[in-house]
């Protein structure tokens, strides 16, 4: 399962990771992000210890949304050393999600 990241967690678990880090920045209204949430998921067993992947609720946490000019959902942003090095807005086939993190491994 991805981990839940807030804003309160985001800095600790995103920006200072020392492993690269996928984020899907979400919504529970949001139909398509409910066909992105399981490949997710996914993701984050087949990389579990080689990748942080994570899921953001955009409604409870809009601060980092904001910060990365999240204006549509679902986006899913790829985080190296702190920094944003990919961006997917709206639904991908999961190969395009593991493409982007085998990229940085």
């Amino acid at each position: 399962m991805a981990i839940e990241i807030t804003d309160a967690t985001f800095e600790e678990k995103v920006l200072k990771s020392d492993k690269p880090v996928m984020v899907d920045f979400w919504a529970a209204w949001c139909g398509p992000c409910r066909m992105v949430g399981p490949i997710i998921d996914e993701i984050s067993q087949e990389y579990e210890g080689k990748a942080v992947i994570g899921k953001l609720d955009v409604d409870a946490n809009q601060e980092f949304a904001a910060k990365y000019g999240v204006r549509n959902i679902p986006t899913v942003l790829v985080f190296q050393n702190g920094e944003v090095v990919g961006r997917q807005v709206g639904v991908a086939p999961k190969n395009t999600y593991a493409e982007a993190i085998d990229q940085l491994l």
